[in-house]
């Protein structure tokens, strides 16, 4: 406990100081905090990382829902292909796996490589401004497994006689799954979006790997958390980072609480 509880009071107090490691704190009050609202990097950084969690992550859950409800149908070997989409989201924030990426996106990569049999020009995708971002929130999108077992274990759980009473009633099978799934799933839906939102907001090592460290091309991947480490680590900033920490906690809080406010209108639970 003192592992946790001695550094989340001591970078409360250090986001109110000027700390380079070196020297004692001297205590500033809000001007850390008054500083970051003036920071166009940090803006830049703020910017990033909500593009790449409100696009990243609804995709993310919807390529989860859609492939178990795939595997649900009962497929043969299902271990098998659950393991296999399972793999990507352990992988999702390791070293080699954003390398690996980095090479995929290449000028020379095979996605260019693909696209040439179209006739499509070769895209800068990991240079360019315009698309760096997008390579890494594909990247997050195919790092769905963790949320699609979470879904195919619910969808398990929903009774079939509900879709059987629904089909002869008429219920197609898009009503079936808007009247029956979506209501009965809507609690998971609404565990694996606040563990995937707090995750996102959380971004470091895809950022940090695929840009070199440097948050680049143009801080078009400076994340919230990389812009952080840069402050505390490179710069020596660490009464500023500590204070982006915790305004990094508010955010978190702040978007957290919203969803458990907007929860009570579309997430239903079995009385």
């Amino acid at each position: 406990m003192a592992f946790t509880i001695i550094p989340f009071f001591a970078s409360l107090y250090l986001a109110f100081t000027d700390y380079n490691l070196l020297n004692v704190p001297n205590w500033i009050g809000l001007e850390n905090f008054a500083e970051m609202f003036s920071d166009d990097t940090w803006w830049q950084s703020v910017k990033v990382t909500f593009i790449y969690t409100f696009v990243s992550v609804p995709l993310s859950l919807a390529a989860a829902l859609g492939v178990a409800m795939l595997l649900n149908r009962g497929v043969r070997g299902l271990p098998v292909y659950r393991a296999i989409f399972y793999l990507p989201s352990l992988l999702g924030g390791s070293v080699a796996l954003v390398l690996l990426w980095r090479y995929i996106f290449g000028l020379n990569g095979i996605v260019n490589a693909f696209l040439g049999f179209f006739g499509i020009d070769k895209i800068s995708w990991t240079s360019d401004p315009d698309h760096a971002l997008t390579t890494l929130i594909i990247l997050h999108i195919w790092t769905f497994g963790s949320p699609m077992v979470i879904f195919l274990a619910g969808l398990k759980q929903i009774p079939s006689m509900y879709y059987e009473a629904a089909a002869i009633d008429g219920a197609n099978k898009w009503q079936q799954f808007r009247k029956i799934t979506l209501p009965l799933l809507s609690p998971i839906i609404f565990f694996n979006l606040i563990q995937s939102l707090i995750s996102s907001f959380q971004t470091f090592t895809q950022g940090f790997i695929f840009s070199g460290g440097k948050g680049g091309p143009a801080n078009s991947t400076m994340f919230y958390n990389l812009y952080l480490y840069k402050q505390g680590f490179e710069q020596f900033h660490m009464g500023y980072a500590s204070a982006m920490a915790w305004m990094l906690l508010i955010i978190i809080a702040a978007f957290t609480g919203l969803n458990f406010l907007l929860a009570k209108r579309w997430v239903h639970y079995d009385n």
